[in-house]
């Protein structure tokens, strides 16, 4: 009997304590659930933290099963948001490691003297994402009113369309081919932007150069063969000579172009932003094919024994024309360099690259005080 009695006590008192743990535990999980729905959080992972807790209670389910259900659904949910928070940063930074490095990898290797942004602070682009926001703001903007490159279709190059037009500023003619929807000068601008100094400044050091647009080696015979070279100043028109759609752009300057940018170009023609080179890049099969089918049939240097120039299928006929910086001139016969009307921020802007050891046509951004040639896009 007393045996009995003392096995009936203990089984009361085990009972009352798993009645304290259920109570215990039900708190514990409201707050563990509670904790969980943050109030930063966006509307999904809010709607599943919310769905986690509203679950319903069949007869059959303890107050303990129901509880420990609520705190796993909200730990799951908040493991989740973190896991996608953790995956969209990573995603994000490793799009702009290849954005980077595919704007810098090549261009730095064979640019003569020249060094672009990305590729000389690539490490803080990287590392800042207001760098990185800024750059992406500055190409997303000059899209506003410009057919978008996802949108056009690969061109059959022999449906190219070849014409002419004249500047009528100075009479000279150029040759102009229609690409898809595009029509573009077939030549490089050779209008003389001439007679308004330029100051250079490097680091400590400073000089004023005669002019904002030069011949290759200041040899007249280049400019009929390439055309002139520009600094992004003189192809934005930044003093407002023919338009004020580029006006105060200039090195060191920061400033809200209106787009199209006529910049230097012929009246009815402007400056391509990089939205449209990237249209031009789709319609010839991709960018990275563009640069064999924009590059001239001849004029450019051989790599390694491989024959460095394109097939210029599209009649685009690019010319590694080089480029004029602080130093001089450099890269006649090895790269092309075609300024955009697209800024990257006060020192910096995006061109069209082209190179004598690959067929791919890159966008990377270099300084604006650098000459550059320029082609120009039918309105």
């Amino acid at each position: 009997m007393a045996l009995k009695r003392f096995l009936t006590i203990a089984f009361v008192a085990a009972v009352l304590v798993a009645c304290g743990d259920d109570s215990s535990s039900a708190t514990d999980s409201d707050e563990v659930s509670s904790s969980s729905v943050c109030e930063d959080c966006d509307d999904s992972s809010s709607s599943k933290a919310k769905s986690s807790s509203s679950f319903s209670v069949t007869p059959q389910s303890s107050e303990r099963e129901t509880s420990v259900s609520s705190s796993s659904s909200a730990k799951s949910s908040s493991s989740e948001k973190k896991t996608e928070s953790s995956s969209s940063m990573t995603s994000s930074l490793s799009s702009s490691v290849d954005s980077s490095s595919s704007g810098t990898g090549e261009s730095s290797s064979s640019s003569g003297g020249l060094s672009s942004s990305s590729s000389t602070e690539s490490s803080s682009s990287v590392a800042s994402s207001s760098s990185s926001a800024e750059s992406s703001s500055s190409v997303a903007s000059c899209s506003s009113g410009v057919q978008s490159s996802s949108s056009v279709a690969y061109v059959d190059s022999s449906t190219v369309v070849k014409g002419s037009m004249t500047d009528e500023r100075d009479g000279q003619t150029y040759k102009t081919v229609k690409i898809g929807t595009q029509t573009w000068m077939a030549e490089n601008l050779n209008y003389a932007y001439t007679g308004v100094p330029y100051k250079y400044t490097y680091i400590d050091s400073s000089y004023t150069s005669d002019s904002t647009s030069w011949c290759y080696d200041n040899v007249p015979a280049n400019c009929t063969k390439y055309g002139r070279l520009y600094t992004w100043a003189a192809a934005m028109d930044s003093v407002g000579t023919w338009s004020t759609n580029g006006k105060g752009c200039g090195y060191g300057k920061r400033c809200t172009p209106t787009y199209p940018v006529r910049g230097i170009c012929p009246e009815g023609w402007h400056l391509p932003d990089t939205t449209e080179w990237h249209t031009l890049f789709t319609a010839v099969g991709g960018k990275s094919t563009a640069g064999k089918m924009l590059k001239s049939t001849s004029g450019w240097n051989d790599s390694k024994g491989e024959d460095g120039n394109g097939t210029d299928a599209y009649a685009f006929s690019a010319l590694p024309a080089g480029y004029r910086d602080y130093y001089g001139f450099g890269s006649e016969g090895y790269n092309a360099y075609f300024w955009s009307s697209t800024k990257r921020n006060s020192n910096y802007a995006y061109i069209m690259l082209l190179f004598y050891y690959d067929d791919y046509a890159y966008l990377d951004n270099y300084s604006k005080g650098n000459g550059f040639s320029v082609r120009c896009l039918k309105d």
